[in-house]
């Protein structure tokens, strides 16, 4: 039996939080520039930004290996994207984890052997596509699975190994949100750069009129405003959504580790999931009900489908 996975209109308007936050920076900003008289075209200085954006470009690319560089390219739409886990997903794991814990319970723990070797042929794993679709879950669950099938191993061994895994994760994780926020830190330098240069090439025109030199000063002073802008309004949020984002990543394995650990321990499967709950995050943690439910459709029998039901045999004349 499936646990449905929800789609509600919160989990699919969290993508467009950062564009309602830049929207609002703008109006915020440009709209108080515009009640008090001043020219919206004033700020349109394109060889400013592609001063600001050249430089911070630039410097990002010589100050980031191309991995570094790779990972930022992957991590930036998940920020325009809803959280890949939430309650009904996480369900989904608890339910997956308690059906594997509950069989090697029953059935010993090489009864396992075939959902851990192939979990992608696996039926139990077949019925919670949310952690079947997450390679890199399903691997940190049959990677562990295969080490206490081993027996070789006790509970502080694994929790090192774990630790030292979900560190290695972390870290990873927060390479991306890092290299941005460099990059956020430095677009204001990048603004007084470039407002020099317009002050520069101003004091090279003092022959001009009174009114082409204000416009000139004014432009360069618009290098400043964007660096500005750009670093702590629109790159900088973005840094603090991708460290959101990876915390929220690793709740997963945590939930994992915590139940197999629990399990390792000798506590029964319906109270090694618990453990798992009790590290949720409690905007996506189940409710004790929900739990009990989600292991209760654990133990309804895969459904039978009328290919699968063998003919009758024809009654003898």
């Amino acid at each position: 039996m499936k646990i449905p996975v929800s789609t509600d209109n919160q989990a699919k308007g969290l993508g467009m939080f950062v564009v309602i936050g830049w929207i609002v920076v703008i109006v915020a900003v440009i709209g108080s520039f515009v009640f008090e008289g001043g020219h919206v075209l004033a700020l349109v200085q394109p060889f400013e930004l592609m001063c600001i954006f050249g430089a911070a470009i630039g410097a990002f690319v010589v100050s980031n290996p191309p991995k570094v560089i790779k990972a930022v390219l992957k991590a930036l739409p998940s920020c325009f994207r809803s959280k890949s886990f939430g309650k009904d997903k996480y369900l989904q794991l608890i339910a997956l984890l308690f059906e594997l814990l509950q069989k090697a319970r029953q059935e010993g723990f090489l009864a396992l052997e075939v959902d851990v070797n192939d979990p992608a042929a696996s039926p139990l794993f077949a019925k919670y596509p949310a952690v079947k679709d997450d390679a890199h879950l399903t691997e940190f669950i049959v990677d562990y699975l295969r080490m206490m099938l081993s027996g070789n191993l006790n509970v502080l061994e694994i929790q090192e190994l774990m630790d030292a895994e979900l560190e290695t994760h972390h870290a990873e994780k927060a390479v991306p949100a890092a290299a941005i926020q460099r990059m956020a830190d430095a677009l204001p330098a990048y603004g007084i750069v470039a407002a020099v240069m317009g002050v520069v090439h101003t004091m090279g025109s003092v022959g001009q009129p009174p009114k082409v030199l204000g416009e000139m000063v004014a432009a360069a002073l618009v290098g400043t405003f964007l660096g500005i802008l750009l670093g702590y309004g629109f790159v900088g949020p973005l840094a603090s959504v991708l460290e959101a984002n990876a915390i929220e990543e690793a709740k997963p394995f945590e939930c994992v580790k915590t139940v197999l650990l629990a399990s390792m321990s000798g506590y029964a499967p319906t109270i090694a999931v618990e453990f798992g709950r009790k590290v949720l995050f409690s905007v996506d943690r189940p409710s004790f009900q929900e739990l009990e439910d989600a292991v209760k459709a654990t133990k309804n029998p895969l459904p039978v489908h009328d290919a699968d039901v063998p003919a009758a045999a024809p009654a003898p004349a």
